[in-house]
């Protein structure tokens, strides 16, 4: 076969038409959007037809985004407090749809979880990320993960971000073994450019130690553990930066009264109070915020050494905090695979992290981090004792050699292993191969 024939006969070979689906996608921002909008817009990048399925947002201006399809459903819920929306169109758009390659991106989402019943049907590859099983504990999805060995099984294969989490665990004690496990990363175009100086640019001198912390106002994401450590460090002079975003609204009213109305119908009382917990908690729209800046003013009020920034600043400033940083710490209550360790490492900053999601293994994959003791609860997550990560959080500021170590070789495994373009091209070999 003459040469250009068999260039573009493997050249037809590689180009497919891909759809991801997650919950939420661009222009919203989470753990969850960031992987799926990494790996489609750097497949679509490779010249691949790239459809991602999620929930319809208002501010979404447009239905394609730096080469990638958006294709918007207006659907929410589970399969556990039930889904309430276009839930027939989209298996309908499932069904009917000319792909090669489908990946569902996180269990216990409508985008997941209404895909199941028709799984079977589906005439293309499909590929599963569980996404950690954040629920494997709680009673209330009990017959969801009973029955879940069995749909794995429909799916050709597994994607796990960890070699050694709860969700790889449950697919092992089943005996699933069509399975991989890809890393998450963090992206070198952000973290091989020039930030701005983010100490000049918040007032924070070259000299004072600088902490930092990343995540949404959930409640859960450790901001009370760092706030509480922060205060109880011996040091009189330091900064701590608590970078995240407020949780939306997202008609949360609307749609938890029913799954309300239904739990009391059937004398749950226990997932009534759940539910309405939630609405509480994400309906009003503000999360653990009002109490991080209620702490926040405290110290800055009665500790004139010690300094505690509550921001949502842009995109750049994050990277910029990220790298100006002495010490990157984080309390995260439960995780899959979080992101912010990796690019603590593209950063060059060394992390302190409780033992949450897969962050020991990440911790080892590329020492640049440590894990601080850790309490692990009944329900799965994890907490710390604000004391024990003081005395942590002490020794690393006392230690500029040992963090410059762990902050470079933290780096260097970053480059080798976690770009988003290495990890992006591992789920194209995968897609390649299932698609054959």
């Amino acid at each position: 076969m003459p040469a250009a024939i068999r260039c573009l006969s493997f050249k037809w070979q590689l180009m497919m038409n891909i759809l991801h689906t997650v919950e939420f996608y661009s222009p919203s921002v989470g753990g969850a959007q960031e992987v799926v909008r990494q790996i489609s817009e750097r497949l679509a990048g490779r010249g691949h037809n790239v459809t991602v399925a999620t929930t319809r947002l208002a501010e979404r201006q447009s239905l394609e985004i730096d080469g990638v399809k958006i294709q918007g459903f207006d659907i929410s819920g589970n399969a556990v407090w039930g889904m309430r929306g276009e839930v027939e169109r989209y298996q309908k758009f499932l069904l009917e749809g000319r792909f090669d390659v489908m990946l569902n991106y996180a269990a216990q989402q409508w985008t997941m979880d209404a895909a199941f019943p028709v799984l079977d049907r589906l005439p293309y590859r499909k590929v599963m990320v569980p996404c950690g099983f954040s629920s494997l504990y709680n009673p209330a999805y009990r017959g969801y993960f009973l029955a879940m060995p069995k749909i794995m099984h429909l799916y050709d294969h597994l994607v796990f971000p960890s070699s050694d989490y709860r969700d790889i665990r449950f697919a092992r004690e089943h005996g699933l073994e069509h399975y991989s496990v890809i890393p998450n990363g963090a992206d070198e175009r952000e973290f091989g450019a020039l930030a701005p100086d983010f100490r000049t640019g918040y007032g924070i001198t070259v000299n004072e130690p600088l902490l930092l912390t990343i995540g949404s106002h959930t409640g859960q994401k450790g901001h009370r553990l760092c706030l509480d450590a922060f205060q109880g460090l011996k040091r009189t002079r330091a900064t701590l930066v608590i970078i995240g975003n407020v949780i939306a609204k997202a008609n949360w009213w609307k749609h938890c009264a029913r799954p309300v109305l239904g739990a009391l119908r059937r004398r749950e009382v226990g997932r009534a109070r759940d539910i309405l917990f939630r609405i509480l908690l994400v309906g009003l729209g503000s999360g653990c915020l009002p109490e991080c800046r209620a702490q926040a003013r405290w110290i800055n009020l009665h500790d004139s050494g010690k300094r505690v920034l509550v921001l949502d600043p842009p995109r750049q400033d994050v990277v910029a905090a990220l790298q100006a940083a002495d010490l990157f710490v984080f309390g995260s209550n439960i995780e899959c695979s979080p992101l912010v360790l990796f690019e603590a490492m593209a950063a060059g900053t060394p992390f302190l992290s409780l033992a949450c999601g897969n962050a020991q293994e990440i911790a080892a994959w590329g020492r640049g981090g440590r894990i601080a003791p850790t309490l692990r609860q009944p329900n799965g997550e994890v907490d710390g004792a604000p004391p024990v990560f003081s005395q942590e959080i002490d020794a690393l500021l006392d230690d500029p050699q040992e963090r410059a170590r762990m902050g470079a070789a933290g780096q260097q495994a970053w480059r080798e292993h976690f770009t988003w373009e290495k990890i992006a091209l591992r789920y194209e070999t995968l897609y390649n191969q299932l698609a054959r």
